[in-house]
């Protein structure tokens, strides 16, 4: 009975002896099997944070890209929009350009047709006047005769250049208001008419002249001077308060106002003497 038991320990030892590296073995793998899930895990643990920063980057990098798109276009626009000043200023200097040019051939349309109408006006004119003085001719013909016989005692006195002075100083009047007439204090005018197409040519206001350069005589008494083909003699003297070389160097006009042909002097507007024309 003791050798069964001492042999059943005995078998028992063995059983543990032989058991015993299993369970070590065994042990042992579940304790690499658990420090690899712990390795696992800490790295689990340790990639958890590098995705959550991986993922808090990718709305940091899209808003960067979307920053660097909108820099990229307003870059892209302003250097289009750079391109196109010149093009625009080119195209507003064209336009310019054309519309002055346009202007002027309007404006140069204008004068053309305007220098015709005045020439045609001007041409009308000189055939009215040529018909008219045509017409008149007889007349002034005889009126001239009329006159030249009224005055069969009067002769025409040259006047020499260094003559004029004296022969002005002659007609001075001592009280011009008193020694003067107009043409209707005179009973009117009926001497010599210049054709209204020439007188409005050479004449009038506008039509300044100076006696000193243009030939000069004596008729009836008075001086007269000779000026667009035509004798202008003086019937009064001139004022006594009027410049002693007036004739030199004073401006003076032909007009016909009213009742007869007067000659003003630009320096003294409120003065005009009473004139007769005469063909020779």
């Amino acid at each position: 009975m003791r050798r069964i038991i001492f042999v059943s320990a005995a078998n028992l030892l063995l059983l543990l002896g032989a058991t015993s590296p299993i369970y070590a073995g065994q042990q042992d793998q579940n304790q690499q099997q658990d420090k690899g899930k712990n390795q696992d895990e800490n790295k689990g643990q340790q990639q958890r944070p590098s995705q959550q920063q991986n993922q808090n980057k990718q709305p940091q990098q899209k808003s960067q890209q979307q920053q660097q798109n909108n820099q990229q276009q307003k870059a892209q626009q302003q250097q289009q929009n750079q391109d196109k000043q010149p093009q625009q200023k080119a195209q507003q200097q064209q336009q310019n350009n054309q519309q002055q040019k346009a202007q002027q051939q309007h404006q140069n349309q204008d004068k053309q047709q305007q220098q015709k109408a005045q020439q045609q006006q001007q041409n009308n004119q000189q055939q009215k006047a040529q018909q008219q003085q045509n017409q008149n001719r007889p007349q002034q013909q005889h009126a001239q005769q009329h006159q030249q016989e009224s005055r069969p005692s009067q002769q025409v006195q040259h006047v020499q250049q260094n003559q004029r002075p004296q022969v002005w100083q002659q007609h001075r009047a001592q009280n011009w208001q008193s020694e003067h007439r107009t043409w209707q204090q005179r009973g009117g005018y009926n001497g010599y008419r210049i054709p209204e197409a020439r007188f409005s040519l050479y004449f009038g206001p506008d039509h300044g002249f100076r006696i000193h350069s243009f030939p000069m005589d004596v008729y009836g008494g008075y001086p007269r001077f000779q000026y667009q083909g035509f004798w202008f003699g003086f019937l009064d003297p001139w004022p006594e308060y009027w410049s002693n070389d007036w004739y030199d160097n004073d401006d003076v006009y032909v007009v016909y106002s009213d009742d007869g042909y007067y000659l003003y002097n630009r320096r003294y507007p409120q003065d005009r003497i009473a004139i007769e024309i005469y063909l020779n």
